[in-house]
């Protein structure tokens, strides 16, 4: 018996040792932490922004717009839909996707930050498609694409500012 305790010694202080050395070559700093929770709480209000437009088209009701006309314009139009689904579904998800990738982020998982990455990037450059179709298709703006563009604008900028591993 107790020559089978130790030989467990030796492996517990090699995994001991391992799991250190990890933590030392992590190059994720307490700011990389802050970037990343700050980008998840951000993408949770782009998240309940999409929600709340997918409700509204799925269920046909008019949006309250402040009396604006420009968000009927934009939210009826043909562009406002793909193969019949609503584009704020696919912002819902993209949202939920970069939230949980922040998240992760925000863990230290390397491939997570990658995919936050490209997940904003992708975001980034849909939001510019959708805001040259409002400005100069359509002519009218809707105040939650609107904010939508601007949260997608600032987790684009948190991406930018992240510090790069070395």
């Amino acid at each position: 018996m107790q020559q089978l305790n130790l030989l467990r010694l030796p492996n517990m202080k090699v995994r001991r040792n391992a799991l250190a050395a990890r933590a030392a070559n992590t190059s994720f700093s307490r700011g990389s932490v802050i970037l990343y929770a700050i980008a998840a709480v951000i993408s949770l209000i782009g998240l309940a922004d999409a929600i709340y437009l997918s409700i509204q088209a799925l269920t046909g009701e008019t949006l309250v717009c402040g009396g604006s006309p420009d968000c009927f314009r934009v939210l009826g139009s043909s562009y406002a839909r793909i193969g019949g689904i609503p584009i704020a579904l696919f912002g819902a998800l993209a949202y939920f996707t970069a939230f949980s990738f922040a998240t992760f982020a925000a863990f230290g998982y390397s491939r997570a930050r990658t995919l936050f990455s490209l997940v904003v990037g992708l975001m980034f450059a849909v939001t510019l498609w959708l805001l040259t179709v409002q400005a100069f298709i359509l002519h009218a703006f809707c105040r939650f694409c609107l904010l939508s563009a601007a949260v997608t604008f600032l987790l684009a900028g948190l991406v930018v500012a992240r510090p790069r591993p070395s």
